[in-house]
């Protein structure tokens, strides 16, 4: 991972190998973020989306395997329990323009991933609400 700061803003090129949840928790608590807004796009080769299905509160995963264009992921940071907290979102294009999409759980880089991080001065706390079944920001 390389990045260079902006103001508050903070350009990511994640590299081949490297999986964007666990890189983007680490740079968050490297760089002490614990509110803001993540935009990116790029390639991976192998990931897991989620869909939360409220009547039964159970998310539902699947794994895909092969190249896919990362177009676009887009979510939020926010913090849970003192540590970051990554609700990321996804739609992953593959060689015959299929589109796949849900909440990103893992990917890892085949090419590049280029990431905008847009920091917020502040913390915004999720706690888990058993009704929905969902960990939910606080306000």
């Amino acid at each position: 991972m390389q990045y260079k700061k902006y103001y508050y803003k903070y350009i990511i090129r994640l590299d081949p190998g490297e999986e964007i949840i666990t890189s983007l928790k680490e740079f968050c608590m490297r760089e002490k973020i614990k509110l803001g807004s993540i935009t990116g796009v790029g390639a991976v080769n192998q990931a897991t989306l989620g869909l939360f299905d409220p009547a039964d509160k159970k998310y539902y995963e699947k794994e895909l395997h092969g190249n896919f264009e990362l177009a676009p992921i887009a979510g939020n940071i926010s913090s849970m329990q003192g540590e970051p907290y990554l609700h990321l979102h996804a739609n992953l294009g593959d060689k015959e323009q299929r589109s796949f999409s849900g909440h990103l759980n893992k990917a890892i880089v085949s090419a590049t991933c280029e990431i905008i991080v847009d920091t917020i001065e502040g913390e915004l706390e999720r706690q888990a609400d058993p009704k929905i079944g969902l960990n939910l920001l606080e306000f």
